[in-house]
């Protein structure tokens, strides 16, 4: 069958790789993929959607916020339980609105030169006073680095959230473009820590395998936060039973395992291990927190620009 796919993000190409060895093992199978920005996809297809003319029958996103704010606006129908229900329902949207398919943890890298585990506090509340740190590292334009502040703002509060941003600022924290050059400058020692999700320390070794980088991660707060890269079916396909098709591949544990391999993310599933001594999902400590809830950004922007940090 033929399927109109929406690629929100891309992840450097891996995902068309994906879609590629799909279309290799299934002759049949063909995908007309459509790539953009997370966020402007999902306003297009809640636009087309209201509009009675989707245009696409998946869409496949860099992160949960874009899915939420699509499941918020009824844009999406539901997939079916046999599709999603390996994936914990904490990855899952209500109703089964949309499903993760690879996971991607917050984290603080850390140049193991300067700094042990031991010296990064278990909270994020604790950061900015721990005087081991010195002046860190973040990207405060970042997609990734927005979705932190904003689980933050919901669990802490808005208060909370900015007097830690303004914390940080008294603490010299440096601001860099994104979190891969984070997580670069960790390891070339010019900051000692950062903020960042998980797979950049994990890029900065493979490439460099003697780089003095590692992780730590925080425990029960948004620093914890475990976001996901995940599948939708729009609302209006006519093409569900492939759509779910598709979704069942994502999950499958050939997919997952190269997800992991090649981008270094979280399986979504059990009995797929992750890359590079990485912590279990299990073993790390998220917070409780609806990921849908990252669609919800406005108020975050606001803040981080009353904080002088936007």
């Amino acid at each position: 069958g033929e399927l109109n796919l929406y690629i929100g993000g891309g992840e450097g190409g891996i995902y068309y790789q994906f879609v590629e060895m799909l279309q290799e093992i299934y002759p049949d199978f063909t995908v007309y993929p459509s790539d953009a920005g997370s966020a402007s996809l999902a306003q297009t297809i809640v636009d087309e959607v209201e509009a009675g003319s989707p245009q696409a029958d998946v869409f496949w996103s860099i992160d949960a916020s874009s899915l939420g704010y699509v499941a918020n606006n009824d844009a999406y129908d539901p997939l079916p339980d046999e599709a999603v229900d390996s994936v914990p329902s904490d990855f899952r949207g209500s109703d089964n609105a949309w499903v993760g398919v690879a996971g991607r943890a917050r984290s603080v890298p850390y140049n193991t030169n300067e700094l042990s585990a031991e010296d990064v506090p278990s909270t994020v509340a604790e950061i900015p006073s721990a005087d081991a740190l010195g002046s860190m590292g973040w990207a405060p334009t970042y997609g990734a680095f927005k979705s932190f502040v904003t689980a933050m703002r919901i669990i802490e509060g808005e208060d909370a959230a900015r007097q830690w941003l303004s914390d940080m600022q008294d603490a010299g924290v440096e601001r860099f473009g994104n979190e891969y050059v984070v997580s670069q400058q960790v390891a070339d020692g010019a900051v000692p820590a950062g903020f960042a999700n998980h797979y950049y320390a994990m890029r900065v070794k493979n490439q460099r395998p003697d780089a003095p980088v590692d992780l730590a991660f925080t425990e029960g707060d948004a620093g914890a936060l475990v976001n996901v890269a995940g599948a939708l079916a729009i609302q209006g396909t006519e093409k569900r039973d492939l759509v779910a098709n598709f979704v069942r591949h994502l999950l499958s544990a050939e997919a997952q395992e190269f997800f992991a391999t090649v981008s270094f993310a979280y399986p979504m599933i059990p009995g797929v291990e992750p890359v590079g001594g990485l912590p279990t999902v299990d073993e790390l400590n998220p917070p409780e927190f609806d990921l849908a809830e990252l669609s919800d950004l406005e108020p975050t922007l606001e803040l981080m620009r009353d904080a002088g940090v936007l």
